[in-house]
């Protein structure tokens, strides 16, 4: 192999292994301290240096969009990995508690996403073209399989989620995930 090839692949690895450390900073550190934190407390999260943030986000918009798309995409996922491993109902109940982890990350990016920003505007509907898909193919899975009341609807699931993720820690939240989830269970 040519040595520009070995040093090209190396450099690309190196990238992606930087890109995904500075993600998950990002959400840590945006999580915690919001998206106005300084940008070199999530260089130094990330292991990175700042001038490597800034080649990969030029801009703190490009940063904030990033780790947004990143944990839907994330979000999204789940639901087929879930439902390959999990009964249908189960597999729903799942998903929203990790949904609930999501809506904990947006938190901490919801001033930037209502600051009327242009860069933020394909968000919303980025967010639905993929969380809605994959919530939808639980929720049918769960209501055919007779496990899951049939009255309720994506948007029902999403919004009450959304409102419990406000109810105080982490832990509160899973509580209260299980809470709603088991007043969705058909009863026998």
């Amino acid at each position: 192999m040519p040595p520009e090839t070995m040093t090209t692949r190396r450099t690309r690895s190196d990238s992606q292994r930087n890109l995904a450390a500075l993600l998950d900073a990002a959400k840590r550190v945006f999580t915690t301290s919001g998206v106005d934190a300084p940008v070199r407390e999530v260089a130094a999260a990330a292991g990175v240096g700042v001038g490597t943030l800034y080649r990969h986000f030029p801009q703190r918009s490009d940063l904030v969009i990033a780790v947004f798309r990143h944990e839907i995409d994330a979000c999204a996922a789940a639901a087929d990995e879930f439902a390959e491993s999990l009964g249908p109902a189960d597999a729903l109940i799942a998903w929203l508690h990790r949904y609930s982890g999501f809506i904990a990350t947006k938190h901490g990016l919801s001033a930037a996403l209502h600051s009327g920003d242009p860069a933020f505007e394909p968000l919303p509907d980025y967010f639905m073209s993929n969380l809605g898909p994959a919530l939808t193919r639980l929720l049918d899975r769960a209501v055919g399989a007779g496990e899951i009341r049939p009255d309720v609807s994506v948007d029902d699931l999403i919004s009450t989620v959304r409102e419990l993720s406000g109810v105080g820690s982490s832990e509160m939240v899973a509580r209260m995930v299980d809470v709603f989830a088991d007043g969705l269970r058909v009863r026998v």
